[in-house]
């Protein structure tokens, strides 16, 4: 960006709180310098001030000096018992990572075709794998010589729905060779009124089996099937260990709860006595789900709740806590909407280039989603973007009970099933379609906690580490932030540890 239009750009962002540039301030000035970082100083400066203030030159010399000396994030210390004997360093790590990174597209109309009929065929092997006795039509098109009255099963992608004028719900459900349109009636009878409500929870993008009656164009339906995920056997291990899940971290903000993400690597290292000291010391696994870092410029007036406005630095302070969880604990963390990559998914890890001054050997950046097997046990790992728009969509869903979202998420086998509810990449194969059914479902993004078992799956949504911010308070949001969810892989106890109360 050229001085000029960082002078505008800075003039701008300060005229938001009443502080205004003296006319001698040179656009030479701000060479090299950060902006975000200055808006933050100068506000800091005048937050006091009654009415418009100037930010004369000499203050802004001051700023500007002082930021380019690099504010070198401040050790975090961590107390490690001499005595302390961990049961899980004894143990051999035993993990493989299955990123879900996809290719490089160049976002064309045909590479969309391309990936919505990729996400068609495979949820349609599904379905028609989980439901053997269930004969799909062999495509929609081919309903049309059928006559009416006659009973068929159809399959494709929900394109739409809208309530009719009598007060009936009309799905239109569609694949590469044409569309159907489905008709729910609200009626009085216990069956159509059971019906009703369950084609209330049906989602645009999805795809679905209906099973019906032609009625000339239309198609009368008795049944609706989703993919969904079958029943399994929970996997335990012979070795007496676990698995910390942690997301929503938010390094860099002024609402990062420092002090309780202080306490909480404090306790592996086991600086506390009793059973809790115990449970640390099984601890052999780490899964970060993504918004590690608070980001800049990642929502309106950002810079005024940011304690560390510079992107780099955010990622150091970062850096500087992970090296303290113990060499025998292997970390994967991936990253989140807020982290330093590009927000479609699926997300590539959070670049190595960034990194590379910061590396740390039990450290793994994975892709968002991603399966990761630890000790045998499949973790499907996914920051949870698209729970924003599946809470919104399906009546019953709340961010007070995240864990119900993410059960609807595993019955539509697919992480983000509605399309533009967050910003996704057409790929040639759609990395978001939970072809392989996970033990354990780990999701963030909400900052409220949620612990749930959906056919022998552990759903688990880990919470925050970020205290309310003005946005959530705005919008009547109360996160449960600095509690940690800890899965005992031997006996599957799963305990919700606060580090509020520790």
């Amino acid at each position: 960006m050229e001085d000029k239009e960082k002078l505008k750009k800075l003039s701008a962002a300060l005229s938001q709180a009443r502080i205004l540039l003296a006319a001698d301030i040179e656009e030479s000035m701000l060479s090299n310098a950060n902006l975000n970082s200055i808006v933050t100083e100068l506000i800091e400066n005048h937050k006091n001030d009654a009415g418009a203030s100037i930010a004369s030159k000499d203050e802004l010399y001051a700023i500007i000096a002082g930021l380019s000396k690099e504010k070198i994030p401040k050790s975090v210390e961590v107390l490690h018992k001499s005595e302390y004997s961990p049961t899980a360093s004894e143990v051999e790590s035993r993990y493989a990572i299955n990123k879900r990174d996809g290719d490089i597209s160049e976002g064309t109309a045909s590479a969309f075709v391309e990936y919505f009929n990729d996400r068609l065929h495979r949820i349609k092997e599904i379905i028609s794998y989980r439901r053997p006795n269930f004969f799909i039509a062999p495509s929609i098109s081919s309903t049309k010589a059928y006559t009416s009255g006659r009973e068929v099963v159809i399959s494709g992608m929900v394109t739409s729905k809208i309530i009719t004028k009598k007060g009936n719900l009309m799905v239109i459900v569609e694949d590469e060779t044409g569309e159907i349109r489905i008709v729910f009636v609200n009626g009085s009878s216990y069956s159509s009124k059971q019906l009703f409500e369950s084609a209330k929870k049906i989602i645009n993008d999805e795809v679905i089996a209906v099973k019906g009656k032609i009625s000339n164009q239309f198609m009368i339906p008795s049944e609706i099937v989703w993919p969904d995920v079958p029943v399994i056997e929970p996997k335990s291990t012979e070795d007496d260990i676990a698995i910390a899940f942690l997301s929503d971290i938010h390094v860099g903000s002024k609402q990062f709860l420092e002090k309780s993400f202080s306490k909480m690597l404090s306790w592996i290292n086991g600086d506390v006595g009793g059973a809790k000291s115990a449970l640390a010391g099984k601890i052999k696994y780490m899964v970060i789900a993504g918004d590690v870092a608070d980001g800049v410029g990642i929502y309106p007036d950002q810079e005024y709740e940011l304690a560390i406005p510079d992107m780099y630095l955010q990622y150091k302070q970062l850096f500087s806590f992970l090296e303290k969880i113990p060499e025998y604990i292997e970390v994967f963390m991936m990253p989140g909407n807020h982290d330093a990559v590009g927000r479609a998914e699926p997300q590539h890890n959070i670049d190595e280039e960034l990194c590379k001054d910061f590396k740390i050997a039990n450290l793994h950046l994975v892709s968002n989603p991603c399966y990761i097997n630890l000790h045998g046990i499949e973790v499907l790992s996914y920051h949870g973007t698209s729970l924003d728009s599946i809470i919104k969509a399906i009546p019953g869903m709340s961010y007070t009970s995240p864990e119900k979202a993410m059960v609807e998420l595993l019955k539509r086998r697919h992480l983000s099933p509605i399309y533009g509810g967050n910003v996704i990449i057409p790929t040639k194969r759609d990395q978001l379609v939970i072809d392989k059914v996970p033990d354990i479902m780990h999701m963030g993004h909400i900052h409220k906690n949620g612990i749930a078992n959906y056919h022998g799956i552990k759903i688990i949504n880990s919470g925050t580490w970020q205290g309310t911010t003005k946005l959530q308070q705005r919008s009547g949001h109360v996160p449960t932030p600095a509690i940690m969810p800890v899965l005992e892989t031997k006996t599957g106890n799963i305990s919700a540890l606060n580090f509020n109360d520790m």
